[in-house]
């Protein structure tokens, strides 16, 4: 193999699980689901991340707490915890850092690694050995071209996998899956997409971009078929992200009927937000309320500051003015209120 410039895709397998694996050993071999507080009776908690113990029982990330105890009822359930599991994090990435490699951290538990080698195998296998060694925990890694490549490679052996997907690998690998195997396509699209006739990636790779755009919009549109043509960024910075901005949102065990409650939610989220920029040294530009009433309907307002502030007094207000946008004759289960800063 020629040497060329690969990208690789890290990917801690079941990251906080492993982690309470680590320092409970003797939970190896049981089931181990981590969210909430560790009490799968509390409504409206998920699933943070289920050991593969756990998946045998179809218990995965996202699922209702509830559910995931109806479903593998001897598991260990435990609480998420976020500081060992950031010391756990930043251990990965250390030891990454000794390699010859560009590191772009895309979370706790996953990693984009930019790298020239003639061998990107045994790349993959010299970095697993090392987080291993080090921390204790598997990956798995995938290699490919782009980013969306190595992403989607990453998947295809887990745990402790090591998987290729190129340019030249991907008709006959990827054309045959449904549309939703694809890294950015839900499950909304994907219906949509098979409204249109188009179920695999193949079909979609193939489908007219003026019928995608007018489907989807100018944007969106053609972004699908570019996905589907196993395209992706090509490029692994290890410059720090810097957020565009920031959000704080609750699920309420108990639905809010009261719309002073509501106001009271929103406006205290609006001013930790200002809080925040302000220690950040970031404007904020706009204010985004999010509410998702009673059974599962999420909606979002927008307002645009007239100027770039952290004074805590506009932003609260932009965001009651959003929150006076939504139509609450409906009980409310969460409540969210996000901001965008301006660019530096």
């Amino acid at each position: 193999m020629s040497t060329k410039d690969w990208i690789l895709h890290l990917d801690l397998d079941s990251f906080m699980a492993s982690v309470e694996i680590l320092r409970h050993p003797e939970l190896r071999d049981r089931p181990v689901i981590v969210g909430g507080n560790g009490d799968p009776t509390v409504p409206r908690t998920v699933v943070a991340t289920a050991s593969y113990a756990a998946r045998e029982h179809g218990v995965h990330s996202g699922m209702p707490m509830r559910t995931a105890l109806r479903k593998s009822p001897d598991a260990v359930f435990l609480p998420s915890d976020m500081p060992a599991y950031e010391a756990a994090s930043a251990q990965v990435m250390d030891t990454l850092r000794r390699f010859p490699i560009t590191l772009e951290i895309w979370g706790l538990d996953e990693a984009f690694i930019g790298a020239r080698t003639d061998d990107p195998f045994e790349l993959a296998r010299t970095l697993q050995k090392a987080v291993l060694d080090e921390t204790g925990l598997t990956c798995s890694i995938g290699i490919g071209d782009n980013k969306h490549q190595a992403k989607l490679a990453a998947q295809f052996q887990k745990p402790a996998g090591i998987s290729q997907l190129t340019s030249d690998q991907w008709p006959a690998v990827m054309g045959p899956r449904p549309t939703s195997a694809l890294w950015g396509i839900g499950a909304k699209t994907t219906t949509k997409l098979a409204d249109m006739g188009l179920h695999t990636v193949a079909d979609l790779a193939a489908a007219d971009p003026r019928e995608l755009a007018r489907r989807f919009g100018p944007t969106n549109g053609p972004w699908l078929r570019y996905l589907a043509l196993g395209k992706g960024e090509a490029g692994v910075t290890d410059t720090p992200w810097v957020p565009r901005g920031h959000s704080h949102e609750t699920t309420f065990t108990t639905d809010l009927t009261d719309a002073a409650a509501i106001r009271e939610h929103v406006t205290a989220f609006a001013r930790q937000l200002a809080g925040e920029a302000a220690d950040e040294g970031r404007d904020v530009i706009r204010v985004t309320v999010k509410v998702r009433f009673a059974p599962f309907i999420t909606q979002t307002r927008q307002t645009k500051l007239d100027t770039p502030t952290t004074d805590p007094d506009p932003i609260q207000a932009a965001a009651l003015a959003a929150l006076d946008r939504f139509t609450l004759d409906r009980a409310v289960r969460l409540l969210g209120v996000g901001v965008e800063y301006a660019n530096r």
